[in-house]
């Protein structure tokens, strides 16, 4: 382990959360046919690179996505010499046929959201990728950095622990496909609707984050041994919980945020569950008070009910300066992002400008390994096609940056923690994982609270006694203020004011108290609006998967639900915790690819 040890010691009393992740490049989401194409291909086949473009002045395949429902691209398509292939209204695009030359015509079209060749692939042999020198692998970050192969030695590896993981949906990829290792809950997503879609990752980001907590390759043996060839996240033994929220495009709202978390306190302990942890990567630009926020008090229901909540620290400079809702709320667990600058030496690693310090109400608990993390990869996914660059060694691994990817290497952290300590609450888990922190000498206090996470020190400590305790909150206040700046659309309505996804009337003091008591859920209704998904209390439960989450037709304000989704920026970009997706790769113990664009998709 690269770290050496110092003594634990105590946090300032103002801990804070927040949480972040972002990828680089450009692209779209294909088809669901290109989706499953490719992932086929992968699975079978151990990798897969693309080859090259086509030469100038011969006609190439191009994906492209618009910004509105005009036919002007399609027109110019046309115009040129091309011929529109096939129209793609799942990423308000089309698939076609044109000129190489008139490519960046097309592209500077107004209306033209971008312009990707649909480059074909060919099977390739694994790369030179090294897994034990790239201090973004799993293995380096698990044995090297966080000492979570000293938890495994001792056999303690998230076995009989469940990860609730609210994000975009878990595709199953190897690495996350071992039988019952993945529990699909209520798909709450604008794809639940259809079936070809349904639980699935098709924005690329849940994936991404599932492996980092639980993945593990079939072929791991038992009990789980170091070995550099295999897939193995922080904690290989717990099981992932699904409950999907947002869509390809990052799409979703903060009432589907809030039925999520309280599906997850009313069945945490259903049909086998045991629902120790939440991790969340999403956050909101609100200043509202926490002890009033909505969403803050669900997470800290969660918190009261059992459930450790994890939540990344969030991108610096979202909206406003102090952490993003829910991080805001002292009770939970607030990750930030470590860069280990590449060095294998702990002495100089820092914490980057993208990972949010908060203010002096509110600071990061702790602090873990959050730049260039290599994890699974859903081919075709959203953020697989507009950031390439990503993509590991045979195409099966997908590198990104972000306190997303911090939280879930603490997520599972507290996975191998609970098993150690089946009694622990969550207040143990947090005081643990903050005093048995390591300080990072050349990172600001507040930037990285406690320090960086040290499993190794963890094992060996005491549970301390106490923690400061924050005022509870009521979660009253207003949902539209919880929403922040980020608001979603649909045939330019927006939603909008004291009403939810279902455009129904939201009274806060009434949800509050139904989620406390937990009763939010009623069979397949929250908070007193159809959900057709939840059919786990009425028994429809089969095998590891959910039965009959179709939506019910609800009405919206009046225009009958049609398949239209709401669009907007509650995951794209700032909300979805993150900084950067990158395949830019370590070479020895120097960064050789180029400089971080800040909380932007750059390169």
């Amino acid at each position: 382990m690269r770290q050496a040890l110092l003594a634990p010691k105590r946090v300032a009393a103002a801990a804070g959360l927040v949480w972040d992740c972002v990828p680089s490049g450009t692209g779209s989401i294909p088809t669901r046919w290109l989706l499953l194409a490719l992932s086929v291909l992968l699975l079978g086949a151990g990798g897969l690179v693309p080859t090259a473009p086509a030469a100038e002045g011969t006609h190439v395949s191009v994906i492209v996505r618009t910004h509105d429902a005009s036919f002007a691209s399609e027109r110019l398509v046309q115009r040129v010499g091309g011929s529109i292939d096939r129209r793609l209204p799942l990423i308000d695009g089309f698939l076609a046929t044109v000129p190489s030359k008139a490519i960046e015509r097309l592209r500077v079209t107004r209306g033209v959201a971008s312009v990707t060749v649909d480059r074909r692939v060919r099977l390739s042999s694994l790369s030179s990728w090294d897994p034990k020198t790239d201090l973004g692998s799993l293995y380096y970050v698990a044995q090297e950095v966080t000492g979570a192969g000293e938890y495994w030695n001792d056999g303690y590896t998230g076995k009989g622990v469940d990860v609730a993981l609210i994000d975009s949906g878990v595709t199953p990829v190897a690495g996350l496909v071992t039988p019952d290792k993945v529990v699909l809950g209520p798909d709450l997503s604008f794809e639940s609707q259809s079936p070809e879609l349904r639980n699935l990752d098709t924005y690329g980001h849940g994936t991404h984050l599932a492996g980092i907590i639980a993945g593990r390759d079939d072929s791991v043996p038992t009990p789980v041994q170091k070995g550099e060839e295999t897939f193995v996240g922080m904690a290989p033994d717990a099981r992932i919980v699904s409950i999907k929220v947002a869509d390809s495009q990052g799409s979703t709202d903060v009432s589907q945020v809030i039925a999520a978390i309280d599906w997850v306190v009313q069945h945490r302990r259903d049909n086998g569950l045991n629902i120790r942890v939440l991790n969340l990567s999403f956050g909101t630009d609100s200043e509202q008070d926490y002890r009033v926020d909505p969403l803050a008090y669900a997470v800290e229901v969660a918190w009261r009910k059992g459930i450790v909540v994890v939540v990344a620290a969030g991108n610096g400079g979202f909206g406003s300066e102090g952490l993003n809702s829910p991080a805001s709320d002292p009770s939970v667990i607030a990750v930030g992002g470590a860069d280990g600058n590449g060095t294998y030496d702990w002495l100089d690693d820092t914490v980057p400008s993208w990972s949010s310090w908060g203010t002096h109400k509110r600071r990061p608990d702790l602090v873990a390994p959050g730049k260039s993390i290599v994890s699974l990869r859903v081919p075709g996914s959203s953020l697989d096609l507009a950031h390439p660059g990503a993509r590991i060694g045979a195409s099966r691994f997908f590198r990104g940056s972000g306190t997303s990817q911090a939280a879930a290497v603490v997520s599972g952290a507290a996975a191998l923690i609970i098993q150690q300590r089946p009694t622990i609450t969550p207040d143990g888990v947090k005081a643990l994982l903050v005093e048995s922190a390591q300080e990072l000498p050349k990172a600001k206090k507040e930037a990285q609270g406690g320090g960086m996470l040290n499993l190794k020190l963890a094992r060996d400590t005491r549970t301390p006694r106490r923690l400061r305790l924050s005022p509870a909150g009521t979660g009253g206040g207003s949902l539209d203020l919880a929403r922040g700046s980020s608001h979603l659309q649909v045939n330019g309505a927006v939603l909008s004011g004291e009403r939810d996804i279902f455009g129904a009337p939201f009274d806060s003091g009434r949800w509050a108290a139904l989620s406390l008591a937990g009763n939010a859920w009623s069979g397949g209704t929250w908070n007193g609006n159809a959900w057709s998904g939840d059919a786990w209390s009425s028994g429809a439960w089969s095998g590891n998967a959910w039965s009959g989450n179709a939506w019910s037709g609800n009405a919206w304000s009046g225009n009958a639900w049609s398949g239209n989704a709401w669009s907007g920026n509650a995951w794209s970009g700032n909300a979805w915790s993150g900084n950067a997706w990158s395949g830019n790769a370590w070479s020895g113990n120097a960064w050789s690819g180029n400089a971080w664009s800040g909380s932007g998709w750059g390169p």
